[in-house]
């Protein structure tokens, strides 16, 4: 009964321990409230006009880039996925910090050791001085009773920092997404002006030859001829910029695939092989929090942040540790078992101010950080914003070069006619031709302008790309289940 009664406050002890356990000092993460915004730019939203219509308050679905209809696009973008490095850096870079979460958790379990000691020895206080071999073997237990909760907030802040892994790994294929259409796009636009700026060359070779053929007969003077080739020497000097737009397109397209330009040649784009998305689906502003990976990055960073402050909190209470062992021990021709139990405690008394200025400037850190969210939050809005507009913009750039297109077809018709009739000379058909030509080019442009606008708009909403990560881990592990 005694021994009992000898035993009953350790229990006690004991207990009070395991309940202290369970408490983690510091702040409880909270995902800061949403926006109460409902609006980008109401002034955008509501005069977003040509082939386009926005769909507030619905998200991308899917795969985004597939709203364009261009299987050539849809080919590249998915090999690009498959091969882009960045993306393979990104995936290792989110296992690594996996691991670094399962060695933070294992601070919440005992720890076991096994040790091992052999030695000769020389005993000079007995009567007559011995030397004896000895031996010790055995296993010895540790465990931090995590009173205050510091090794849980390393393990929650390990955790914070393998989520913001993942959203950067969710940022870099949305940009590799954004950027394979985008390039994509670049190449079909300059092959449509480089086939325009060809047309306008032979034109303007023609009118060179028609003007120093009047000049033989008489009908014109040198100033004539010196002004054609002045244009068709400055209409050559279009082609090169087109040519090194598109092979630079198709450069990029090769690296973003994983691949040299040498390696992999992309494939030759044409405008008419897009669509422009008639209904372009936009979420809003409360929703976008979520959509984006910046800004759920920003929030990663803000829960590292708290988690920061938790460790420091936590620093400036008290340590308990538990420890026990047990060893087979032995010195000359004697034996015995040993084992031991103990109990720690330690406790900062004076540091000279060091814990609470580390977790004064923990709490600054998360302010800064929380203040960095919210600029993030607002950037994406801001973002969506300038693209609505852009896509407004451009659609009345696209009605007004509609316009002087069909002007200069109008008027180029008429010249043929009228010179079929004999009304006019051939130089005011091929100005005409020409003038048909450079509308043409502007008329390009600015589709191309809506088209990579549009993508645009896409990366601004987050591109549907939160989850893909998991998505790609359980395609890679889908072959392996379906081998067992």
């Amino acid at each position: 009964m005694k021994s009992s009664h000898l035993f009953q406050p350790k229990l006690t002890a004991l207990s009070a321990l395991v309940f202290l356990s369970a408490c983690t000092v510091g702040p409880d993460f909270k995902t800061p409230e949403a926006s109460p915004s409902q609006h980008y730019d109401q002034q955008a939203e509501q005069h977003l006009g040509g082939q386009q219509r926005i769909a507030l308050g619905q998200k991308v679905s899917g795969q985004w880039w597939s709203a364009f209809r261009s299987p050539k696009l849809d080919q590249v973008v998915r090999r690009a996925i498959d091969g882009n490095l960045e993306l393979v850096a990104a995936d290792a870079t989110i296992r690594q910090a996996s691991q670094s979460v399962a060695a933070a958790q294992g601070a919440l379990y005992p720890q076991v050791d096994f040790g091992a000691m052999a030695g000769r020895q020389r005993v000079h206080n007995a009567k007559e001085p011995s030397i004896s071999n000895f031996y010790a073997i055995g296993p010895r237990v540790g465990f931090d009773l995590d009173v205050f909760g510091g090794n849980k907030r390393l393990v929650e802040q390990q955790q914070a920092f393998t989520d913001l892994q993942t959203h950067r790994y969710e940022a870099a294929y949305l940009t590799l997404t954004g950027e394979v259409a985008s390039q994509s796009l670049l190449i079909a636009s300059a092959n449509a002006q480089i086939q325009a700026v060809e047309k306008l060359l032979v034109n303007d070779t023609k009118n060179l030859e028609l003007v120093r053929a009047a000049l033989i007969n008489g009908a014109t003077t040198q100033i004539d001829v010196s002004l054609a080739e002045t244009r068709l020497a400055q209409d050559r000097t279009l082609l090169p910029p087109l040519a090194q737009q598109r092979d630079a397109a198709r450069h990029a397209l090769s690296i973003l695939t994983g691949k040299g330009p040498a390696d992999w040649i992309a494939p030759d784009f044409h405008l008419d092989e897009f669509a422009l998305p008639s209904n372009v689906p936009v979420s809003l502003p409360s929703e976008l929090a979520h959509d984006r990976p910046d800004v759920r990055q920003a929030e990663a960073e803000l829960h590292i942040a708290s988690a920061a402050v938790g460790v420091a909190t936590a620093n400036l209470y008290p340590r308990v540790t538990l420890s026990a062992s047990l060893a087979q021990a032995a010195s000359g021709n004697g034996g015995a078992a040993l084992w031991g139990f103990a109990a720690g405690l330690t406790a900062p008394i004076f540091t000279g101010g060091t814990l609470k200025a580390e977790q004064q400037a923990a709490v600054e850190g998360y302010n800064a950080t929380l203040a960095g969210y919210q600029q993030t939050v607002i950037s994406s809005f801001g973002q969506v914003a300038d693209t609505l507009q852009a896509i407004n913009h451009d659609a009345e750039e696209f009605l007004a070069q509609e316009d002087a297109l069909q002007a200069a077809e109008t008027s180029l018709r008429l010249n043929q006619q009228a010179y079929a009739q004999g009304e006019n000379s051939i130089l005011q058909v091929l100005e005409a031709e020409r003038a048909y030509q450079q509308s043409l080019l502007g008329h390009i442009r600015v589709k191309t302008a809506q088209y990579l606008d549009t993508v645009q708009l896409f990366v601004a909403l987050g591109g549907n790309s939160i989850g893909v990560f998991e998505q790609r881990v359980a395609s890679r592990e889908a072959p392996q289940r379906s081998y067992q």
